[in-house]
C-alpha cells in the first residue's frame, strides 16, 4: 500500500512526507515506557465500524501509515477477544520496514471473560497472552501454555483463584480487572501498551483511569445508524476527563484526520 503524504496541522503546520523510515512520525508518536495508548477509528458521524461491522471498511492508507508506527513503538497490543475474532487477528509481526526499531517480537494480549481463544491464535507459533478472570481460567489454561495465561480479579472476586493481583475489583469492571491485567503485562516487561479496542474494552480502560493517550482517526465517511461509538457502555462518565490535543495530522488526498489526545489519569 503506497504511503500517502500527511500534513501536520497542530501544533504547527508542516508537511510530513512519505518516508520508509518514518522518522517524522516516530518522533511525533514517541512515548515513555508505562504509557497506555489506545488507537481507534471513527467515521465523521461517530461510527466505529462500517457496514460489515469491522473497522477495516472505514480505514485508509493514511490510517494505515500511522497504525504501523504505533505498533512499531509498542511492546504489546491489547485487544478484546471479540474484536480479535471480528477483525481476524493473527500472530503479530514487526511492521514491514520498521523491523529495526525493536528486537523483541510484538506481543498480543487478549482480554476475555470466557477464556476462549480463537484457534488461529491458540495454535500460533507464539500464542497471545490471555487476561481473564476466574470464570475463564480453565478455558484459557486448556488452550494456552500456563505462562501465557494471566488470571486477574473479577467484579466482587477477592479469592486466591484470582491470582497474584487479586483485590477488590473496581465497580466499573465488566468482569475482568483490566488495570490488574496491565500490571501483570508490565511484570513480563511489556511496558508500552497499545490498545486497539473494541469499544467495551476501551470503556473499561478509561473507567479504570488507565488510558494516557487516545489516538483517533476520523474517516471522511458517514456510516449512518447502527455502528457503536469507539467507547461503549451503560452510562457516560460522571466527571469526564479533559483531554488535551497533542497533535493533529491531515491527509490532503482524502480529508482523513489523525489526532493524538493526551488524557490525564484519574
Amino acid at each position: 500500500m503506497p504511503l500517502p503524504a500527511l500534513t501536520l496541522l497542530v501544533p504547527q503546520s508542516r508537511p510530513v512526507p512519505p518516508d520508509d523510515a518514518e522518522a517524522d512520525l516516530l518522533a511525533l508518536y514517541a512515548h515513555a515506557p508505562g504509557v497506555v495508548r489506545a488507537n481507534m477509528i471513527a467515521s465523521v458521524d461517530g461510527g466505529a465500524w462500517g457496514p460489515d461491522h469491522v473497522s477495516g471498511s472505514i480505514n485508509d492508507a493514511a490510517d494505515w501509515r500511522v497504525f504501523r508506527v504505533l505498533r512499531a513503538l509498542a511492546d504489546v497490543v491489547v485487544v478484546g477477544a471479540g474484536t480479535a475474532r471480528a477483525e481476524q487477528y493473527t500472530q503479530l509481526g514487526r511492521p514491514d520496514g520498521l523491523e529495526h526499531l525493536r528486537e523483541a517480537p510484538l506481543e498480543l494480549a487478549l482480554v476475555t471473560r470466557s477464556g476462549d481463544v480463537p484457534p488461529v491464535l491458540a495454535q500460533a507459533e507464539r500464542p497471545p497472552f490471555v487476561i481473564t478472570g476466574a470464570r475463564g481460567a480453565a478455558a484459557a489454561h486448556a488452550a494456552l501454555p500456563p505462562e501465557r495465561v494471566i488470571v486477574v480479579p473479577t467484579a466482587g472476586d477477592t479469592s486466591d483463584a484470582a491470582g497474584p493481583h487479586a483485590g477488590a475489583a473496581p465497580p466499573h469492571a465488566s468482569d475482568v480487572d483490566v488495570a490488574a491485567g496491565l500490571a501483570a503485562l508490565a511484570e513480563h516487561g511489556l511496558a508500552r501498551v497499545l490498545c486497539e479496542g473494541g469499544p467495551h474494552l476501551l470503556a473499561d480502560l478509561l473507567a479504570a483511569g488507565r488510558v494516557d493517550e487516545l489516538c483517533v482517526t476520523t474517516a471522511p465517511l458517514l456510516v449512518g445508524p447502527g455502528a457503536s461509538r469507539i467507547v461503549a457502555g451503560e452510562a457516560p462518565a460522571a466527571t469526564p476527563p479533559q483531554a488535551r490535543l497533542g497533535h493533529l495530522l491531515h491527509a490532503p488526498g482524502t480529508g482523513t484526520l489523525l489526532a493524538r489526545w493526551l488524557v490525564p489519569r484519574a
